[in-house]
């Protein structure tokens, strides 16, 4: 396994209005040599997000519901994710309903970094969850996709969800 302590995901508390204890926010930062447009097109076009996380069908579009299916998780059907926010090509926030989970509300920002041959783009990915409860294995779950989402823009192959998953696992406990 490769150096995951470099891009652990953060994980921040969230105030609720009404005084009681609020959720949390799991952010992740990474940092790719592809310009935006290729980022997005990989976060968002159906035939690139298949090669790291799953594939969708439906109408997109800010206000739709598109259904999306996980191609690592056994046994993962198609779960509803509507779209919220949708500014080309630099940020998609999104309502995801997985069975037996609250929704999850997921946001995915893109911004430039570098200039001209050295270009490359800044993602932060934020998932918020209503408690920690379940931030431990989430926060691997992502931790893993993202490092899929980075060898599908390289054209290599991603890492095992069972040679991964279970290190970060203990990471993230800590």
């Amino acid at each position: 396994m490769t150096d995951t302590h470099a891009d652990l995901g953060r994980v921040v508390p969230e105030g609720d209005t009404d005084g009681d204890t609020g959720g949390v926010r799991l952010e992740f930062r990474r940092n790719y040599p592809d310009p935006v447009e290729e980022v997005w097109a990989a976060v968002t076009e159906s035939d690139r997000t298949a090669r790291w996380i799953g594939t969708w069908t439906g109408s997109p579009g800010v206000g739709s519901t598109v259904e999306f299916t996980m191609t690592g998780e056994d046994g993962a059907g198609p779960e509803p994710v509507q779209i919220l926010e949708c500014e080309p090509p630099r940020r998609l926030v999104v309502d995801w309903s997985v069975p037996g989970q609250p929704r999850w509300r997921v946001e995915v920002t893109l911004s430039p970094e570098g200039t001209g041959e050295a270009e490359g783009t800044s993602l932060l990915f934020v998932h918020r969850l209503p408690s920690a409860d379940d931030v431990t294995d989430v926060a691997a779950g992502w931790h893993y996709y993202l490092d899929r989402l980075a060898a599908a823009l390289a054209d290599r192959p991603g890492p095992e969800w069972d040679d991964v998953v279970a290190g970060l696992t203990k990471l993230y406990a800590r």
